[in-house]
């Protein structure tokens, strides 16, 4: 399993809320969530197959930004 981190503009309940079936029906996806307290509001997937190209693509169809940042 991969750890796949984003910096987003998911920043609020309903935005979660907005993107939480797309994520959940993501193939490869196999958890996530995003801290909505930091300020650069990661999102943070658990990924089994999943490319950051995948999820940053489904993100940007429903109206959300992702950058991939290092996991350290």
């Amino acid at each position: 399993m991969k750890t796949l981190k984003f910096k987003t503009n998911i920043n609020c309940g309903g935005c979660v809320s907005k993107v939480t079936p797309f994520l959940n029906k993501q193939e490869g996806v196999e958890s996530w969530e995003v801290d909505t307290a930091n300020p650069d509001k990661i999102l943070t997937i658990e990924s089994h197959g999943a490319s950051e190209e995948d999820v940053k693509a489904t993100l940007q169809k429903i109206g959300f930004s992702a950058e991939s940042v290092d996991v350290r």
